[in-house]
């Protein structure tokens, strides 16, 4: 009896401290994220046919794994194979449509898959296959992430045991309920959490704004100011305010048209986006742009159907005259803003997200009507324009030289690494700047517009200059040295203090801090007081298990600050993506210690 009740009182000691270990000790960088179960839609299968098969993901919270989508970033997508088996073949493998959720550290939004999801997927059973029970071997290789953090890249082996009859044997069906319904989709630009607009955000839609305005001085839509103006000073008896109300509707009209058109690329998101992952595509639509530049050189001119551009300019009266206006200035100047609504377009697409793809059109909209709306109303102020002239030409260069810039940009994902866009914007500036300053023959007189053409050429080739040249005096940042056991030592034995960095080119939230953070220059001033180390966990060594659990090191980024006894400051310690101010900060705590 007193044995038993010993047996009993130590298996319970031993289940308490699974329990306690489990709540407490923190699971490592190698634990397993995602667990799989196969779910079989009948008891046994016939020979000769072809199944559908479910695996149920169960994605532990708050973590989340990428899609089965490759992207623009080094973030590894979610991936399920199996190993060939004799007569038996897993195809047609389909995860769920990913949700886009937004980062402090991604520009873009990136596709991500949480919670629990069904991935579909086809056993085929060839007529060859020996009857009796087979195991198809396989494994799903993902990336799990976490805000700001990511995991290491991990394998779950899976399992699928299939039981082989006759094809005339009969079966009984199972989980019927799952292989009948249909696929949940969260629907384009759906996120995790509300959006929240930054500084990032509202420079881009100043920067729209100003294009918009900037539309203004092309060459279609220049010469409509005038017809414009004729429009609404032709309504001299309106009552007080109703001039105000034309304008109000001559934009909402504009507006209306190109939010649409904003708002259905978003909302076609998924499939743009997901064919705007294929380098093809990118070269294709480049080439547009670039065609669409060379009709802004004047290499060939770009002209819509004469029955389209009739019914646009047709004139009513009354309020609906104002917003139909507004309504077909955009098919009246489709020649010259065609190109940069297609170019908005192709961006919108990518984000896949309803609000953007509204706000950004609707913005643009404003720059285009606002000051053809205001000349309208006031139109004394119109006398007071330039006349239409050798100007405009250079403007519709420049126009094309700002499309070569987005078929820069739509090509950047496809440029080596150390180029990128900035880069290949800088190439651009250069011959821009000395075609439009110099070897463009617009306003050959002398006068005010020659100098201010070959001002604006020179400082355009000066900023091309200086993006070229800035990469290399931009290069300074944090010396890291790959970690050494006997460093590190050497250091306690010196009382020099260590930041140790546990770092991976497959995790963004560090790729963004050493871009935003470890290349600050008062950063890179105070780390020269430390020694500086990197543990790289982009590929496995032997070593980085025991390093792993010495540190407890749950995810990346880590950056651990030890102090001149070789201890870790635990306070300090950094897991996630942190602004240059808050690592500043930890940096002047290890070194003098917390304020007294």
């Amino acid at each position: 009896m007193d044995n038993r009740r010993f047996k009993t009182a130590g298996a319970l000691l031993i289940s308490l401290f699974m329990i306690l270990g489990g709540i407490f000790l923190p699971a490592p960088i190698w634990a397993s994220t995602v667990q799989v179960e196969v779910i079989h839609g009948q008891d046994r299968y016939q020979v000769d046919r072809e199944f559908p098969v479910l695996f149920r993901l169960k994605i532990t919270k708050p973590w989340y794994i990428h899609g089965a989508e490759k992207g623009e970033s080094a973030l590894i997508p979610t991936s399920l194979a199996f190993q060939k088996t004799p007569g038996l073949e897993i195809t047609d493998i389909k995860f769920p449509q990913a949700e886009k959720k937004n980062f402090d550290f991604s520009p873009q939004p990136i596709d991500v898959l949480s919670g629990e999801i069904l991935v579909r997927a086809t056993l085929r059973v060839q007529q060859k296959a020996s009857l009796g029970k087979h195991v198809i071997q396989g494994h799903l290789s993902y990336q799990a992430c976490e805000g700001a953090r990511c995991r290491m890249p991990e394998e779950v082996p899976v399992s699928l045991t299939v039981n082989l009859v006759p094809s005339d044997t009969l079966v009984t069906l199972h989980n019927q309920d799952l292989f009948l319904a249909k696929e949940p989709s969260p629907g384009p630009g759906t996120g995790t959490g509300p959006f929240r607009p930054g500084t990032g955000f509202l420079l881009s839609l100043l920067g729209i704004f100003l294009g918009g305005l900037a539309l203004n001085l092309t060459p279609c839509v220049y010469p409509l100011i005038p017809i414009t103006v004729s429009f609404f000073s032709g309504r001299k008896q309106m009552p007080p305010g109703h001039a105000m109300l034309h304008g109000l509707l001559y934009v909402g009209g504009l507006a209306l048209t190109n939010s649409i058109l904003g708002l259905s690329a978003a909302l076609s998101g998924g499939l743009l986006g997901s064919a705007l992952q294929h380098p093809w595509v990118l070269i294709f639509v480049a080439c547009v742009m670039v065609a669409l530049a060379a009709s802004f050189f004047g290499l060939w001119e770009l002209r819509l159907p004469t029955r389209l551009t009739t019914a646009a300019s047709k004139n009513y009266g009354g309020f609906f005259g104002s917003f139909f206006m507004g309504l077909t200035l955009g098919i009246v100047a489709a020649p010259c803003i065609g190109p940069f609504i297609l170019g908005l377009l192709t961006y919108v697409g990518q984000t896949g997200d309803p609000f953007i793809g509204f706000i950004y059109f609707f913005v643009l909209s404003l720059g285009m009507g606002i000051p053809l709306a205001l000349l309208g109303i006031f139109s004394g102020a119109v006398q007071r324009l330039p006349l239409s002239g050798d100007w405009m030409l250079w403007v519709r260069k420049l126009m094309g030289w700002v499309l070569l810039g987005m078929a820069a940009y739509i090509l950047s994902p496809l440029l080596p690494n150390n180029w990128g866009f900035p880069s290949a914007l800088a190439l651009l500036l250069i011959p821009a700047g000395i075609h439009l300053g110099w070897i463009d023959r617009s306003g050959r007189a002398p006068g005010k517009f020659t100098y201010f053409k070959r001002v604006l050429g020179l400082l355009m080739a000066a900023v091309g200059c200086v993006a070229l040249l800035w990469p290399a005096a931009e290069g300074i940042s944090v010396q890291w040295l790959p970690y050494d056991q006997k460093s590190l030592a050497a250091a306690a034995s010196k009382k020099q203090p260590v930041i140790l960095d546990f770092y991976a080119d497959w995790c963004e939230p560090c790729r963004a801090m050493d871009e935003e953070v470890f290349s600050d220059p008062g950063v890179v001033r105070l780390s020269q007081n430390f020694l500086t180390m990197r543990v790289d966990l982009t590929k496995r060594q032997p070593y980085q298990d025991a390093l792993l659990r010495k540190y407890k090191v749950r995810g990346v980024p880590t950056v651990l600050f030890l102090n001149r006894e070789g201890l870790e400051e635990e306070s300090l310690r950094v897991e996630y993506l942190v602004s240059r101010s808050q690592f500043l900060d930890r940096m002047s705590r290890a070194l003098n210690g917390p304020p007294k």
